[in-house]
């Protein structure tokens, strides 16, 4: 009995743990199989295999994405010449005239091969494992596709509410719906791999669409952030306000836009301590996948400092001595403490730029007394970086130092291949303490090289890079524009 079905697949090199989920989950044994299929960019998706010619058609396509694909034709050679036809149209080719049945594959393919088209045949090998999850039908498979290799992962079932919440369950929603033909025509043509990283901090997001070609190349095609201070009021309340919800709610769901508008395969959207310290997370969580259809992923500190050393080591050129990273944002500082490509130590601290501004008022203009009192504040909270070595390298990473980094190039216009690797010394950083000190936020917005929404947290953000250098024994900080988002993009998807 033929029974359409509701079909989700993503392509791509990982899937993190939802492969660990599948694999345990499985019904029996790998299976392997050899087939063959005809990639015409259609709503047709005819192959052979074990001897039979399967066509399945696109009938229909839901508003989260779900394709629901009927069988129309499953039979041994030699076929028909209605059968022929099926085959034709499912590719969107004219039926041959006169009608005429095949005998062979072989024939098939010369006859697909006479019509003007551009159907690609596909030599597909497949190693499947098959597995039951929350009533659907699941597939894990490794697919080599003329010497091009790839991963896939499907989710089928008659009931679409069940393929989204299995797809939820795996934490794959942030995957973009990519059927056979579409994913097997991406891979023949060498097509570049695109993926968005949404990093949902304290102060800001961060969004990076990133591309990696087929030799391995990575490059940038959208790299930005909105700042919607999600943690204003969080010491406060314990709560993210519903007008914080809002703003960022609103730029994740335009980055998401963006990044589909942008051809990706996938966006994974990460969280940071504004979204640890909540008391209303799963709230938070909840809206944003309501809105934007993608569920935030909610790190851990020492995690999110991992994936910010493994974003430096990737990008800078530091030797192999000891390096200390440390990316500052609005709610937490993470620290990752390593040598050679190895990390030693990582740890998060509750040392974050928003409340220090709330809590001293240095969203304005203060006296010498309120920075010093702010100074010791921010040197007793980093108390953990007492009596250790001077490393041989300290980078720094985060909204408040790439604007530090800005405003020491007079840059009007940011540039991140110019931020990066930036060497900003510590006259610099006091110099630039004392121009913030001295202004209210509606003068420093003048500061070129400063975001003007940066403003008000850039005097608690410096303070912060500050007090660093001086724990550390360093007189010199090196600056990476690369931080959460691109580890991620790096770790998940090699882009």
């Amino acid at each position: 009995m033929i029974v359409p079905r509701w079909e989700w697949r993503a392509f791509g090199s990982r899937f993190g743990r939802a492969e660990g989920a599948l694999s345990e989950a499985a019904s029996g044994p790998s299976q392997e199989s050899d087939e063959v299929y005809f990639v015409a960019g259609t709503d047709g998706s005819p192959k052979i295999r074990d001897g039979l010619v399967d066509v399945k058609v696109l009938r229909e396509v839901d508003a989260n994405g779900l394709e629901r694909w009927e069988p129309v034709l499953k039979r041994a050679f030699p076929l028909p010449a209605d059968d022929v036809t099926t085959v034709f149209e499912a590719l969107g080719l004219d039926p041959p005239r006169p009608p005429e049945g095949v005998d062979t594959l072989e024939r098939l393919i010369e006859r697909v091969s006479q019509q003007e088209g551009t159907v690609r045949i596909a030599n597909v090998h497949k190693v499947r494992t098959r597995s039951t999850l929350m009533g659907c039908m699941a597939e894990l498979a490794d697919v080599t596709v003329d010497g091009r290799a790839t991963r896939t992962i499907a989710i089928e079932s008659e009931d679409a509410a069940a393929v989204i919440a299995a797809v939820r369950a795996l934490g794959l929603d942030g995957y973009v719906n990519t059927s056979y033909p579409r994913g097997l025509g991406a891979l023949i043509r060498d097509e570049p791999r695109r993926y968005a990283a949404i990093d949902v901090g304290t102060n800001s997001v961060k969004f990076r669409v990133g591309e990696r070609s087929a030799d391995g190349a990575r490059r940038a095609i959208v790299d930005r952030a909105e700042i919607t201070r999600l943690g204003e009021d969080l010491d406060r309340h314990g709560s993210i306000t519903e007008p914080a919800l809002e703003r960022t709610v609103d730029a994740i769901d335009g980055m998401v836009d963006e990044a589909r508008e942008q051809g990706v395969a996938a966006i994974v959207a990460v969280g940071t301590e504004g979204l640890r310290a909540a008391g209303n997370r799963e709230d938070v969580i909840a809206a944003i996948r309501s809105r934007a259809g993608i569920t935030v992923e909610v790190l851990s500190g020492e995690e999110e400092s991992r994936l910010a050393y493994l974003a430096v080591e990737a990008e800078l050129d530091l030797g192999d001595g000891t390096l200390v990273v440390f990316d500052t944002g609005g709610g937490s500082s993470q620290f990752t403490f390593g040598h050679g490509g190895r990390v030693d130590e990582r740890f998060s601290v509750d040392v974050g730029a928003v409340r220090y501004t709330q809590t001293f008022g240095l969203a304005g203009a203060v006296t010498s007394q309120v920075l010093r009192d702010a100074l010791a504040s921010i040197s007793d909270d980093l108390s953990r970086l007492d009596d250790r070595d001077p490393p041989d390298a300290l980078v720094a990473m985060g909204g408040a130092v790439t604007n530090l980094a800005a405003v020491s190039h007079d840059m009007a216009t940011y540039d991140p291949d110019v931020v990066q690797g930036t060497v900003l010394h510590r006259e610099e950083i006091d110099r630039q303490i004392e121009t913030y000190r001295s202004r209210d936020a509606e003068a420093r917005r003048e500061i070129i090289g400063l975001q003007p929404k940066r403003a008000d947290v850039i005097l608690a953000g410096a303070c912060i890079v500050r007090t660093v250098m001086e724990k550390l024994g360093q007189p010199a900080i090196t600056v990476s524009d690369r931080g959460l988002r691109h580890g991620v993009l790096l770790e998940r998807f090699g882009a």
